[in-house]
C-alpha cells in the first residue's frame, strides 16, 4: 500500500505537467476568438505611383 502511495506520489508532478501541456491550448482559445474581433494595425500598403501614366502613354503609342 505504501509503495503505491509513493509510486503516485513520484509520478504526480509529471502527470501535472503532461495535464498542463494538454490544456494550454484549449484554454488559449477564448483569448485567441475574443481577440479576432478587435481591430488589428496593418503596415500602409505603399502607393504606386507612375503605372497610370505609362499605361496611358504605351496603349496611346499602340
Amino acid at each position: 500500500m505504501t509503495a503505491n502511495i509513493s509510486t503516485i506520489l513520484r509520478f504526480l508532478p509529471r502527470m501535472a505537467l503532461a495535464a498542463l501541456l494538454l490544456a494550454a491550448p484549449v484554454t488559449a482559445i477564448p483569448t485567441v476568438l475574443k481577440a479576432g474581433t478587435s481591430p488589428t494595425i496593418d503596415a500602409p500598403t505603399p502607393a504606386k505611383k507612375g503605372i497610370g501614366f505609362v499605361l496611358l502613354v504605351s496603349l496611346q503609342r499602340g
